[in-house]
């Protein structure tokens, strides 16, 4: 057999097989030392089948997330945080706080960051190869509605349940009618205790009233999301978007 048709025969297989890195076999060969034995070849070969396939998982969760854009811890400036140091941030990076089916609670004027930890959290849910669903409380109520219309509902629910993480951003700039209240109350109160969620807010508990017609659901809802959490103050007479803005236009 020539070596183009073992290459042919090796893409072939590795296509049948669905292991499409083992066509890189010959890099592995490459880097191996002259004293290591085939075992060494075929552990390093599959190390590397397995890293992409890793790979590939977390950009597939990343993408089903439903982020608005991609934003990383490293690319917080947590030194504007007034009220939260680097180690803290970085022990909510380490998603414990999922893994403990623990909720964060984002309170803060707008511009201090909220959504871009919102973001970052789950992107690290997502490289652990946790499921995360990423809605502003806008879109959120929206889908649930329509999907109750169009007799979808429990399915849309039961997508939302299987998150590991649920973030809902952006809790306050919308008004919500008692049957959207109900509907997200709903959502929530299903994942109390068994999944996480993360909710950001420019208004604090004693505002909520402002959004809900139903005071005692509010209470329900803030009582559902503040037990085993963490609650984060991110106000600040600094907000540090405004001032990346002033920068860019300078």
């Amino acid at each position: 057999m020539t070596d183009n048709l073992k290459s042919q025969t090796i893409e072939l297989y590795s296509k049948q097989l669905r292991t499409p890195m083992f066509n890189q076999y010959m890099d592995v060969i490459r880097q191996l030392d002259a004293d290591q034995s085939y075992d060494d070849f075929l552990i390093a070969l599959m190390k590397i089948e397995l890293d992409s396939r890793h790979d590939s998982t977390r950009r597939r969760k990343i993408k089903a997330a439903g982020f608005p854009y991609l934003k990383t811890i490293e690319e917080l400036d947590i030194s504007k945080f007034e009220h939260m140091d680097k180690a803290y941030i970085h022990e909510l990076a380490s998603c414990d706080f999922v893994a403990n089916r623990k909720n964060i609670v984002m309170i803060g004027n707008p511009g201090t960051g909220k959504t871009h930890l919102s973001i970052a959290l789950g992107i690290k849910a997502c490289m652990q190869g946790m499921n995360v669903k990423f809605f502003t409380a806008a879109n959120l109520s929206n889908q649930l509605i329509e999907s109750q219309d169009n007799h979808k509902l429990i399915r849309l629910e039961k997508q939302i349940a299987k998150a590991d993480l649920l973030i809902i951003d952006e809790l306050s700039y919308l008004t919500f009618n008692r049957h959207q209240s109900e509907l997200l109350f709903k959502v929530v109160a299903d994942r109390a205790e068994r999944r996480s969620v993360i909710v950001s807010t420019n208004l604090s508990f004693s505002d909520w009233t402002s959004m809900f017609e139903n005071h005692t659901m509010v209470t329900a809802l803030i009582d559902r999301l503040t037990f085993r959490s963490h609650v984060l103050n991110m106000n600040s007479d600094n907000p540090y978007r405004a001032e990346h803005a002033a920068k860019t236009s300078d």
